[in-house]
């Protein structure tokens, strides 16, 4: 990795996806007027989706794709401003937080949440979100991310000129696995778009990101959705990065904007160096815990 600027991109993307990507792509040019190397926005920056929307009409087709990561025909609309964006930055990574993607073949009523990496006005990383969001939050309130969106299988690492970039969003978070692996596949940023919930957020969003910063030894850039949606949805904010230590070094204030932060090789080499814990690790892949009971039969007198 080499010293490069990096920004985060926070949106309150509304149902409509016209203003939301107008909205999404004139931070992203602000982004790259002011220098930035690598933009990451959030997740669903093209609009935060009501129940009922059809996406169909703002899916991409990535089955479409040439082997040097063009497009064939007219870029789709949800992808149009960005691949412009990159040809007029191309030495910028832009990442696409998360956007719907046409499933496969005989596959009705479901899509992929896809991040999608442009460079050189080309996509050059597709990674599919691989956790899905069904719970029930505080105030009773059920999300059931599988009833549209399908599971994608295989976590992905984008080599960029200034660093290895390992790809997640939002409910990702919550599994560390998935962060070790990218970080044994060379990780030095690991990307968390997201539109975490209010009611999450409030408690688990920072300390998550800074326990993934810690435990990987890694940058954690973490861009994200703010406010109400307009129809009952209501997301944290509070974009983050984090550094190797797990200090925070950058933030979003309240409502939509931008941060632009300093991320700094030496720190990076230097946090690696004194508390190599990267190299200690004794447990790799699945390993199964070994579990003792005791029963009441052995209880002392």
């Amino acid at each position: 990795m080499r010293d490069l600027c990096a920004a985060l991109i926070q949106l309150g993307s509304g149902a409509d996806p016209v203003p939301s990507l107008a909205r999404a792509a004139e931070l992203t040019r602000e982004a790259l007027v002011h220098g930035a190397e690598l933009v990451v926005l959030p997740e669903n920056f093209w609009a935060v989706a009501p129940p009922g929307l059809d996406r169909r009409p703002w899916a991409v087709d990535l089955r479409a794709l040439g082997p040097g990561g063009d497009l064939h025909g007219d870029p789709p609309p949800v992808l149009r401003p960005f691949l412009s964006l990159s040809r007029e930055y191309p030495a910028a990574v832009i990442i696409l937080g998360g956007l719907p993607e046409l499933p496969p073949a005989g596959v009705e009523g479901k899509f992929y949440n896809t991040l999608v990496a442009v460079f050189g006005g080309r996509v050059v990383a597709v990674y599919r979100k691989i956790h899905r969001f069904d719970a029930t939050l505080p105030d009773g309130t059920r999300a059931s991310e599988s009833d549209v969106i399908l599971a994608g299988e295989t976590p992905h690492v984008l080599v960029a000129p200034f660093g290895k970039i390992g790809l997640s969003i939002c409910y990702d978070l919550r599994f560390p696995e998935l962060y070790r692996a990218l970080s044994a596949a060379g990780a030095e940023i690991l990307v968390v778009p997201s539109a975490f919930t209010l009611l999450t957020g409030i408690d688990h969003w920072e300390p998550l990101l800074r326990a993934r910063a810690i435990e990987n030894q890694a940058y954690v850039l973490a861009p994200a959705q703010y406010g109400p949606h307009g129809h009952g949805r209501h997301s944290f904010g509070h974009s983050l990065a984090v550094d190797p230590w797990g200090a925070v070094i950058a933030q979003v204030s309240r409502g939509e904007g931008l941060a632009l932060t300093w991320l700094r090789a030496d720190l990076l080499q230097r946090v690696r160096s004194d508390l190599p814990a990267l190299t200690h690790r004794r447990l790799h892949g699945v390993t199964p815990a070994e579990v003792v009971t005791l029963s009441a039969d052995e209880t002392p007198a």
